[in-house]
């Protein structure tokens, strides 16, 4: 037990997200739970408007001022819960402990400022070694030969970098400070195929050798299989399915959500492989469904479906909340 809290990292507990505004209430995350060890990579999958990057921002605390508001729920980073932290404190933790990759590399940097001034924003701002000057600058050089681009370049200006040298550069600044936890939101998302494996292979490898922890948000599974070994499928909001990497991929079980993604794969070894898209769309998160919130979509809804809130259903550490396989006798049934 001892060994389980000391390896433990981050642990989510029954997290609520809404943004609040004169029209409307919108339920973004709604009660979820997951946790992550030292070293682990987890893999959040799901259609946009899912809820993945809020649950991203929240553990960051950088919900939208004024609007975004965690209404329940604990997010315990090192034994400590960040919503209780003072706003001064979680600037400290924010890029030292915890950093974040965003999607698109062409807002995350200022087109304004060279290379080397955005890095050497980040070292300056968690200098915890009491480093000067020539080390951090030294501390640059290094960053950026660690993500495969020459330190001669840490003069020029964004502008004069392509869409994956750029993200590379953001990969640069999230590491700079040797966090312990990595949260990237689809991080190849606005990159071609090619320099997206390039990328991820890259990501992995800084992973093991670093030892960090990471948090991958995306929407592709393929991407999952190569990178993670935890996963948790995310629906309205909500995790309605997760596992381990062998859970996920290795068993026949799955909640119908996660069938439909798994329909969304091409499959190379058919011929004339067709997709199979999830029919209808993402429910209106300021007016969810009662019931599964799958429902309305899903092609195996029973009566009950509507009616009630599904179980959790457990097979080990394999996680399913649907009232399909309570039916059918799942075990280690939750409420």
């Amino acid at each position: 037990m001892n060994n389980e809290i000391k390896n433990k990292l981050l642990e989510i507990r029954n997290l609520k997200v809404v943004y609040e505004t004169d029209l409307d209430t919108i339920y973004a995350v709604n009660g979820i739970s997951f946790e992550l060890d030292k070293g682990q990579t987890l893999g959040i999958v799901g259609e946009t408007g899912a809820g993945k990057t809020t649950t991203a921002l929240s553990i960051l605390r950088l919900l939208p001022q004024d609007i975004g508001k965690i209404t329940e729920g604990n997010i315990i980073f090192e034994g400590e819960d960040l919503t209780l932290v003072s706003e001064s404190m979680m600037r400290k933790i924010r890029g030292e402990k915890i950093s974040m990759i965003f999607q698109d590399p062409m807002t995350s940097l200022n087109p304004v400022l060279s290379i080397e001034r955005q890095l050497l924003e980040a070292l300056e701002l968690h200098n915890t070694q009491n480093r000067d000057k020539n080390q951090l600058k030294a501390r640059v050089d290094e960053m950026l030969e660690l993500v495969g681009i020459p330190k001669n370049r840490k003069h020029e200006y964004p502008h004069q970098f392509s869409g994956g040298m750029k993200q590379r550069v953001v990969i640069a600044m999230a590491l700079a400070c040797n966090p312990l936890l990595i949260i990237a939101d689809e991080p190849t998302t606005a990159l071609d195929v090619t320099i997206q494996a390039q990328v991820l292979s890259m990501m992995k490898e800084l992973k093991e050798k670093l030892g960090m922890s990471m948090i991958l948000i995306t929407h592709d599974l393929g991407i999952v299989a190569e990178t993670c070994d935890k996963v948790a499928v995310m629906y309205a909001g909500e995790i309605i399915e997760s596992g381990s990497i062998e859970d996920i991929f290795g068993r026949e079980k799955h909640h119908p959500y996660t069938v439909g993604l798994f329909g969304s794969i091409p499959n190379l070894e058919i011929e004339t492989p067709r997709l199979s898209p999830i029919d209808g769309l993402m429910p209106d998160p300021t007016n969810l469904p009662s019931g599964c919130k799958f429902h309305p979509r899903c092609p195996e809804a029973m009566e009950i479906c509507s009616e009630e809130l599904p179980p959790i259903i457990e097979y080990g550490s394999h996680t399913i909340v649907c009232h399909k396989f309570k039916k059918e006798g799942g075990v280690n049934e939750k409420n």
